[in-house]
């Protein structure tokens, strides 16, 4: 949908007004390598996507908050002064927990506004669509309050809404990234730190195609924290031999070579080598993509599926299947699952004369293996949260 056709779509809803009307837009994310490392100290490698969430907004008279959004049938009306005083469950409560948590920061929503969403995230799909929703409501009203819109701190109060208010126990990496993405840059970040750089990303003539499973994470929230769990029996061995340990990942691979063996625990040491050699593989990207060479980095995004299917353990045979047919596509450079596992998506580097017969013959052929609709989402690196300024 169009700017011009979302802003017929806000004026049928709302009507006219004396008030002028600001466009703003964040967008999804997605991580290229560096999985389940967030927890170990190591490295996470995000970029903000070219499609996301626009929001229009106009003040209004009457102190009524209203929330529509063209992806939902929930609609809400609220007065200011009963902001986050009861949560839905509905959608409407990512940017209610941003208002909530603004109001926090000294920046409380004092009058009446309306407000229209409209999403291309697929929901669930793992590309952020919650973050999206957050950042761009936080950036919104900062802008239109007077606040500061420095956007690191927009991520942090973003995250604090859907960790407190929503209830979802999130990291930092999706509110981070769709705050502070750059085009045909990705984001080098430490999550326990917020250090972070910005990477050159220009993929020329290929493309990122995200594939959606359309498998549903059932064993997410246990296996992470079996995950967790068995990292930091690791770390406690290996600080034994390494006393100025803090995380599993700032363990060297030549140094984890010299002691893997400390770990009796087979299971445990894979995992351990897992979060080594995949910290090293973010930073042995950096290094390929500074030089642009693309290829290099979709041998390490193969290299890192591997890894989490047989070290890590937490693919699943519908991630498994898709990874395999797009690395049969010629075009393909790389493909590997991305997010926590069990289901979700898998994030492919394809040439662009390939991609129509990576998303037929994909799609075919992980139908008839697992039964299950994929669904492909081709796209580009773009900009973090911003206002679409000069918009009618």
């Amino acid at each position: 949908m169009s700017i011009q056709e979302l802003n017929s779509t806000f004026i049928k809803k709302y009507g006219e007004s004396g008030e002028a009307a600001r466009v703003f837009y964040a967008p999804g994310r997605v991580n290229l390598i560096g999985e389940h490392l967030d927890y170990n100290g190591g490295y996470v490698f995000p970029a903000a996507l070219d499609f996301g969430t626009t929001l229009i907004v106009r003040p209004r008279t009457d102190g009524k908050v209203q929330f529509a959004s063209t992806n939902f049938p929930y609609e809400a009306s609220i007065d200011f002064s009963d902001i986050g005083a009861a949560k839905t469950g509905e959608w409407v409560d990512y940017p209610v927990g941003v208002m909530v948590e603004l109001a926090k920061k000294g920046h409380p929503v004092s009058g009446g506004y309306d407000l229209l969403f409209h999403g291309e995230i697929p929901n669930g799909s793992g590309l952020s669509s919650s973050a999206s929703i957050e950042v761009v409501t936080g950036f919104a009203f900062l802008t239109l309050l007077g606040g500061d819109t420095d956007t690191v701190e927009i991520a942090l109060l973003s995250q604090r809404a859907e960790n407190q208010y929503v209830g979802v126990n999130s990291g930092i990496m999706d509110q981070f990234a769709v705050a502070n993405g750059k085009r045909d840059q990705a984001i080098l970040l430490m999550c326990d730190t917020l250090e972070y750089s910005l990477v050159p990303f220009v993929t020329g003539s290929y493309k990122l195609v995200i594939g959606n499973t359309n498998k549903k994470r059932g064993l997410v929230d246990s296996k992470y924290n079996e995950r967790r769990s068995q990292c930091e029996e690791a770390l406690a061995i290996l600080k034994q031999e390494i006393p100025s340990l803090s995380y599993l990942a700032e363990v060297k691979p030549e140094q984890f070579e010299l002691l893997q063996d400390r770990i009796a625990d087979e299971t445990v040491r894979r995992r351990a080598r897992h979060v080594v050699e995949e910290n090293q593989r973010v930073l042995d990207s950096v290094d390929v993509l500074k030089n642009n060479d693309l290829k290099q980095f979709g041998l390490y995004m193969n290299d890192s599926h591997v890894s989490l299917r047989d070290l890590y353990e937490v693919s699943c045979e519908e991630l498994d299947v898709m990874v395999e047919e797009a690395q049969r596509i010629p075009g393909t450079l790389g493909s590997r699952m991305t997010g926590a596992g069990f289901g979700g998506c898998t994030v492919s580097l394809v040439h662009e004369d390939d991609v129509q017969r990576f998303i037929t013959e994909v799609g075919e052929a992980y139908k008839n293996r697992t039964g299950l609709t994929g669904e492909f989402y081709v796209c580009g690196i773009g900009n973090g949260v911003e206002e679409l300024k000069g918009v009618k």
